[in-house]
C-alpha cells in the first residue's frame, strides 16, 4: 500500500514536471516565432529601402544621361552658330 502510494505520488508529480516543462518549452518556441517573425519583417524593410534606393540610384544616373546628352547638344548648337558665322566672313 505505502509502495503504491509512493508511486502514485511520483507518477503525479513527473507528469507534473512534464506539464511544467511543455509550458517552459512552449513558451521559448513561442519567443523563437515571434523573434523570427520580426526578424524577417525588419529583413523586409531593408529589401524594401534597398530596392528603392536603387530605384533612386537608377533615376539619378538617367537624369545625368539626360543632362550630358543636352550639354552636348547646347554645344553641338554653339559650334555649329560659330561655324555658321565663320562661313559668312
Amino acid at each position: 500500500m505505502v509502495k503504491e502510494q509512493l508511486a502514485a505520488q511520483k507518477a503525479l508529480s513527473d507528469a507534473r514536471d512534464i506539464r511544467i516543462s511543455e509550458r517552459v518549452t512552449a513558451r521559448a518556441a513561442e519567443a523563437a516565432r515571434q523573434h523570427a517573425e520580426e526578424v524577417a519583417r525588419e529583413a523586409a524593410k531593408a529589401a524594401e529601402r534597398a530596392a528603392l534606393e536603387a530605384d533612386k540610384q537608377k533615376a539619378a544616373d538617367e537624369a545625368a544621361a539626360r543632362a550630358r546628352a543636352l550639354e552636348a547638344e547646347r554645344k553641338a548648337a554653339r559650334d555649329a552658330r560659330y561655324a555658321a558665322r565663320k562661313a559668312r566672313r
